[in-house]
């Protein structure tokens, strides 16, 4: 009945090369770190405490800082990606903007204790300019 002006059928996977996911594409969630291997992550809780299915979990531990007072630390941010709604109330909530929605959308596994991941990098610590 119409022809449209172009065609936007997608062949995936044959595509795979030249796929371009859209800026608003809601995929599994990332922690995302600069050049120095620093976040933002103050360790607060509060995506943990947004999220409706217990999806996120922040493990911290307390040091003391340069003037002598006790902080917070970051030591391992755990997502369950096999529980996440993507409904995006961690990443409202970070009042820090540690965390972002990343393009990744394949994520079929075996196995899985795969989709249990770690956000923060091995070695990583908190931005200077970051404020706890």
């Amino acid at each position: 009945f119409f022809r449209p002006k172009e065609i936007v059928t997608r062949k995936y996977p044959e595509n795979r090369g030249q796929l371009k996911m859209f800026d608003r594409y809601k995929g599994e969630i990332i922690m995302p770190h600069d050049a120095e291997n620093h976040h933002r992550c103050t360790a607060c809780g509060i995506c943990q405490l947004n999220c409706p299915n217990g999806t996120i979990e922040v493990i911290s531990r307390k040091e003391l800082n340069a003037e002598g007072k006790e902080v917070k630390v970051l030591d391992r941010h755990v997502y369950r990606l096999g529980m996440c709604t993507f409904c995006g109330l961690c990443v409202k909530a970070c009042p820090s903007d540690a965390l972002a929605f990343g393009h990744d959308f394949e994520n079929a596994v075996f196995d899985k204790s795969k989709l249990t991941k770690i956000l923060n990098q091995p070695g990583s610590s908190l931005k200077k300019e970051i404020r706890q």
